[in-house]
């Protein structure tokens, strides 16, 4: 195979929601006793699944102290994805990377020193804070010159419009980061791999911070290249097909979807795994070019900037901005 059509792809993927093994097929039965669903019998245990993730999700939020209930309804057997398609496209949130060119055959971050060791999720779903402070680490030593371990567990704890161990998304992280002024060390608030209550004296105390973040445009795999050529990129991605499950070297090139709402709790070697590119389908392989997003850092130092709480946290404040969140 021609390595030119190969892309790295460092992240960690984690299976986000779980139910308990009693549960069966009576919920989504009498939950499709009440709404007109047209799904043809082989999407079945598909949707069955869908339906488990999101009727957690409507449990988890309701059990909670908010002033919003949610409640199952026509669009309860579909993933975030499709929901949004219902209403066309995302709008975009400008892309600094579009002027790139002479792009290289390949991009291989760690050689630049702009990626700190491999950790391990463990069993909480947190592969959304994984990839957030990936990015932001990376984009830090770009600019500043220095590689700072930055803080998984405070995302998990304080970053309310996520689901801590239950789920996220890279974008609204971004912007709690932004909100807040910044991360903290993994020295200063370490990594538990639970959920805990959010510790402010430690979350007040950042070392890295970033200006916004953008996504790049989606299904367009050539703008996913000119954003990896310049920093690393944070992606989702559907990690639920078996060979992901056992991968162990090689170039990745099997069967998988677009489910990017899902994942598998695997451990591949040495954390990284190398992926096919150049796929005739839009998406990418196993959805790549859906959603990946990166931050934005435009000085050469962490001096505090002020904090926005407006809303929209982009960098382009004109433009409005749909954060999704993975349930």
């Amino acid at each position: 195979m021609d390595t030119g059509k190969v892309i790295l792809v460092v992240f960690s993927v984690v299976l986000v929601f779980r139910l308990a093994q009693s549960f069966d097929y009576s919920e989504e039965d009498r939950w499709r006793g009440q709404h007109t669903v047209s799904r043809s019998l082989t999407e079945k245990q598909k949707r069955f699944n869908v339906f488990k993730a999101n009727l957690k999700h409507v449990h988890k939020v309701n059990s909670k102290d908010k002033p919003y209930k949610l409640k199952l309804n026509r669009f309860a057997d579909m993933t975030i994805h499709e929901f949004l398609m219902l209403n066309g496209p995302r709008q975009g949130t400008g892309f600094i990377h579009e002027g790139t060119s002479n792009l290289p055959s390949s991009v291989d971050w760690r050689k630049n020193g702009a990626v700190t060791s491999i950790r391990d999720q463990g069993k909480c779903g947190s592969c959304w804070a994984f990839s957030t402070v990936a990015a932001v680490e990376g984009i830090n030593k770009i600019k500043t010159g220095e590689l700072v371990s930055l803080s998984e567990q405070e995302l998990v704890d304080c970053d309310s419009d996520n689901h801590g161990c239950d789920g996220g998304s890279m974008e609204d992280a971004f912007k709690f980061i932004k909100q807040i002024g910044g991360l903290t060390s993994e020295n200063t608030y370490p990594y538990r791999a639970k959920d805990e209550s959010c510790d402010s004296t430690k979350m007040n105390a950042p070392v890295v911070n970033i200006d916004g973040y953008e996504m790049v445009p989606e299904n367009d795999e050539n703008a996913l290249m000119k954003a990896v050529a310049n920093q690393p990129v944070a992606i989702a991605m559907d990690a639920g097909g078996k060979d992901l499950q056992f991968f162990s070297e090689g170039v990745f090139t099997g069967d998988c979807g677009t489910e990017l709402n899902h994942g598998a709790e695997s451990r591949w070697n040495e954390g990284y795994i190398r992926m096919q590119r150049g796929i005739d389908a839009e998406e990418g392989l196993c959805g790549v070019t859906l959603e990946a997003s990166y931050p934005v850092k435009l000085r050469s130092d962490n001096k505090k900037a002020p904090s926005r709480r407006d809303g929209d946290q982009s960098i382009w404040p004109n433009k409005r901005v749909d954060h999704l969140t993975h349930v």
